[in-house]
């Protein structure tokens, strides 16, 4: 085989860090793919560490032990996370984003890779050190975020329905406030998630929490802890939901119906340090 440049391997592996966020790769990986020696990769390793801290492009950890290893965690400086969050709220602020019913437009945001990939590595950030299992969300329009929140912590994504499909067997169903006067069914195979497991609820906006609160009640039937909420845009309350932390990435005040609703950087968000 032919033997490879440090130049083309220093690439090739922290293009392979990048694409396993969160995820511990032995040593032995790396040794088997480029024909070379723990102890090069090793020194290997320290340059991209070194890079990618120069560039707070991410955090490059070594494991020891049995499950030892190296594991790549995607961390956007605070300061840029603010900046792109002013600019989504920017975005939001604009005329003609209003819907009836007190709503805001947010499908072209929600479609956007890039973007939410981005929301995703800010949401997974204080979540890293929670032990997450998988992240729960509602279908249909939370599945984008929280599909990146999943993907940067390295865990499943979890999609509880509105109502049971056949094909995904056994199910459990429940009743839930949702926050308007009425009931909403929401539904989760029994296959789904493992009893005392713990869960990351990710969601795209909530207004009365209805849907988050009824996310809770379902995992308890599971025997699931949830361990925090998260949201790309969430109204700005005098209360939380519920006792469990909360990081949205927006938050609005207004009603959308007797007032405008205007959008805003999440005060959790905005009071990290911004060095980094």
């Amino acid at each position: 085989m032919e033997k490879i440049k440090r130049g083309e391997r220093l690439v090739a592996m922290t293009r392979m860090l990048a694409d396993n966020p969160n995820r511990v790769i032995p040593f032995k990986v790396f040794s088997e793919r480029f024909s070379a020696a723990k102890s090069t990769i090793s020194e290997d390793m320290a340059l991209i560490e070194k890079a990618l801290a120069n560039q707070r492009l991410g955090h490059l950890a070594t494991l020891t032990g049995a499950a030892g290893g190296v594991r790549f965690r995607p961390l956007m400086p605070w300061a840029q996370a603010q900046q792109l969050m002013q600019k989504v709220a920017d975005s939001l602020n604009e005329p003609g984003r209003a819907l009836p019913g007190g709503y805001l437009y947010l499908s072209d945001l929600l479609s956007n890779p890039a973007l939410t990939r981005q929301m995703g590595n800010i949401l997974a950030r204080p979540c890293y050190q929670l032990g997450i299992d998988f992240v729960l969300t509602m279908e249909t329009k939370g599945i984008p975020v929280a599909m990146m929140t999943a993907d940067a912590l390295d865990v499943p994504l979890v999609i509880a329905r509105r109502s049971s499909k056949v094909y995904e067997g056994s199910a459990v169903n429940i009743n839930y406030p949702d926050g308007k006067g009425g009931i909403e069914t929401m539904s989760l195979s029994r296959r789904a998630v493992g009893e005392g497991q713990r869960a990351l609820i990710v969601d795209d906006f909530t207004r009365r929490g209805g849907t988050a609160l009824g996310m809770i009640e379902l995992m308890k039937e599971f025997n699931v802890q949830v361990a925090g909420l998260a949201f790309m845009l969430a109204q700005e309350r005098a209360q939380p939901l519920s006792d469990l932390p909360e990081w949205p990435l927006l938050t609005f005040r207004g009603d959308g119906i007797t007032a405008p609703m205007v959008a805003q950087p999440a005060a959790w968000l905005m009071a990290q340090e911004t060095e980094g």
